[in-house]
């Protein structure tokens, strides 16, 4: 059985995610040991992966997905903070409100609050 999934992406400074990861999105330094640096917290999630053509509505496909309790909240930090947003704040027909923003590695990311 699967207990958990992490996602690993390469980086050459980790302290690019302190503001992005740990500031904004509140995740917690689970781990820090120089050349690896982990995020998180302790709340007990479904694990999950996904597969797909597009990434709705004929967006581009995102490298992670995130959901959040306050994603209005978090796309304001997102622009006050000077991240590159791709696909504006939307309340989709599928039942989230999301959008998409450049992370500090070049990576597209989904942020979404379930309606």
């Amino acid at each position: 059985m699967v207990k958990r999934i992490v996602a690993n992406i390469k980086a050459e400074d980790l302290s690019k995610a302190d503001v992005f990861y740990h500031d904004i999105l509140g995740l917690e330094i689970l781990m820090d040991h120089g050349w690896i640096k982990t995020f998180g917290n302790e709340e007990n999630t479904k694990v999950q992966i996904s597969f797909a053509t597009q990434g709705g509505n004929d967006t581009e496909v995102p490298d992670l997905s995130i959901e959040v309790d306050n994603v209005d909240e978090i796309y304001e930090k997102m622009n006050n903070s000077g991240f590159e947003i791709t696909y504006q704040l939307t309340d989709e027909d599928w039942g989230v409100r999301r959008f998409f923003v450049i992370d500090p590695f070049g990576k597209l990311i989904n942020i979404l609050s379930h309606q």
